[in-house]
């Protein structure tokens, strides 16, 4: 990852409900939601919701899936992980850390 990319996703994550929008498609793991169960879970307005999965898509950190009529969004843990290690590479006075899908363990 680069700066810039880092830069557009915590941009994206840097408001309150892309953030609860993005926390509850980590939760939902692979299987993703609709915007339908999404907006429900999260007592927002579907109109609102899909502005902020769009910004949340544009970042990366969200994909998006057509499922027959349904739009199936997943939370993209690659780019997630990418993130992590960017924020965390010269952590530890530079020594090496490792990131997994879990944990980050540093020194």
């Amino acid at each position: 990852m680069n700066e810039a990319s880092a830069l557009t996703a915590l941009t994206a994550l840097a408001q309150a409900q892309r953030l609860r929008t993005f926390k509850a498609l980590v939760v939902a793991g692979p299987e993703g939601l609709t915007p339908g169960t999404l907006a429900q879970q999260l007592e927002s307005s579907p109109s609102a919701l899909s502005f902020h999965l769009k910004e949340l898509a544009r970042s990366g950190l969200v994909d998006i899936e057509q499922r027959g009529r349904n739009l199936i969004y997943r939370a993209n843990f690659g780019q997630m992980n990418g993130l992590l290690a960017y924020l965390t590479e010269h952590c530890c006075q530079g020594a090496g850390c490792t990131v997994d899908d879990t944990s980050v363990a540093c020194c």
